[in-house]
């Protein structure tokens, strides 16, 4: 198996390894890209009968999608309002809908399949740095009213019950959403696919496409699969396979570490098993693994190759900001991986021309919105709906290629000086 040295890497339940592709083979639908789109796209297929074929350039999982926070909770990179503003408010109500039936899919899955290594905990919560209880409320008063979705406001004193950290305020839980190990689940759907009579291929890069309008072949350098429809899911790790994807999306690196077993050290900070992120625009996320013996810690984005040790630097100067009384508590492993960001924040899904079919951008999307995606191309591919529409107004424009990088990073640096400095002033 090909995978960074991460936590899931290290604590998978299973390592069965999946031969590359050789020779030719004919399927109904081949998929570039072993991510969580690709995989939830091959699934829905598979279990509408279609014979698929999935092409993945290193291990099922390889990427962001399996080295992620692993939290599947509703929304979008982006706020619904701003949504709205590049839509209308009902494409916006309907894809926060959207969203929400990403984190029911994903449960879902988990207890459909049994896949006992994804280890899924309840509870969501996000925690304002600022003293705004009244907005807090008033937001969840709107989400309840607009979409149904439960959450419960946490005032001070029970959010620092929870989270002993004078940099917390108040907070909103969410107990519909949760947090999982995200390559054990990737794993799990992978083996299903598998015994619905799909085909995966690991170490198949694909090195070119014939998309010609009634047979299409897709080549990898010891096959090539020949297929009605294509499907490109291939994220942060898109290459030049397909220039116009490429061009459409920014390949933004976050990090992640992961601390040693220290449970008396951790639960001096932090008692609840619940995935923590802060209502920072550029903020951190974190959460127990491993039975609440260790706490992974994420945050952070680059738009150009760093120091993984450099930036853990500044992740530990968070962490210990925000709980002094962590300060002893050492990083045991840290590692980076590169998300897809669209330039306008939302993914990217859609039919490229007829049978070629796209899904990717899921960057700061969270694991649901990814699976909901997938199950959509599907839906559209079996003519079951035409929901992919909704993400018509989202489409491949150019994200700016070395320009819009630049652009990214100094948003982000923008960003966290607009959360430093509101902070401050409240």
């Amino acid at each position: 198996m090909t995978y960074p040295d991460t936590y899931y890497s290290r604590t998978l339940t299973e390592r069965k390894e999946r031969p590359a592709l050789s020779g030719s083979v004919d399927c109904d639908t081949v998929v570039i890209g072993g991510g969580l789109a690709g995989l939830t796209t091959a699934l829905q297929l598979a279990r509408a009968g279609q014979k698929v074929v999935v092409l993945e350039a290193k291990s099922v999982g390889f990427g962001a999608s399996g080295r992620n926070g692993g939290f599947v909770s509703a929304g979008y990179a982006t706020g619904v309002e701003q949504i709205a503003r590049m839509s209308s408010a009902e494409t916006a109500r309907q894809l926060y809908l959207m969203s929400i039936e990403g984190v029911d899919f994903v449960r879902d899955t988990i207890v459909r399949l049994g896949i006992s290594g994804a280890d899924p905990v309840d509870g969501v919560t996000s925690v304002m740095r600022y003293d705004d209880g009244a907005g807090m409320r008033s937001h969840a008063s709107e989400v309840r009213r607009m979409y149904g979705q439960q959450l419960e406001y946490l005032d001070m004193v029970r959010v620092r019950q929870n989270l002993k950290s004078a940099r917390y305020f108040h907070g909103l839980r969410d107990r519909r959403a949760f947090h999982i190990h995200p390559l054990n689940y990737l794993r799990g759907i992978a083996d299903e696919i598998e015994r619905l009579g799909g085909v995966i291929c690991e170490n198949s890069p694909a090195v070119s496409t014939d998309l010609a309008p009634y047979r299409k072949q897709v080549r990898t350098s010891k096959g090539t699969v020949m297929a009605r429809t294509v499907v490109f899911a291939t994220g942060g790790y898109t290459g030049g396979l397909n220039p116009r994807l490429r061009r459409a999306m920014l390949p933004i690196a976050t990090y992640v570490m992961v601390s040693e077993e220290a449970p008396q050290l951790i639960a001096s900070a932090i008692t609840t098993r619940d995935g923590i992120g802060d209502n920072r625009r550029a903020g951190d996320y974190y959460r127990l693994v491993d039975g609440g013996r260790r706490l992974l810690w994420g945050g952070r984005i680059t738009t150009r190759a760093a120091s993984t040790a450099g930036l853990v630097q500044e992740l530990r100067r968070e962490m210990c900001n925000t709980y002094p009384q962590l300060r002893d508590l050492k990083t045991e492993l840290a590692w980076s991986g590169l998300m897809a960001y669209a330039r306008h924040l939302m993914p990217q899904i859609g039919e490229m021309q007829p049978g070629v079919w796209h899904c990717t951008a899921f960057g700061g999307h969270g694991l649901n919105t990814t699976a909901i995606g997938g199950k959509v191309v599907a839906e559209a591919i079996l003519g079951q709906s035409d929901r992919h529409h909704l993400f018509a107004h989202f489409g491949l424009d150019w994200a700016g290629g070395v320009a819009g990088l630049a652009v990214a990073q100094l948003t982000y640096w923008k960003l966290q000086a607009q959360d430093w400095w509101r902070e401050r002033a409240a």
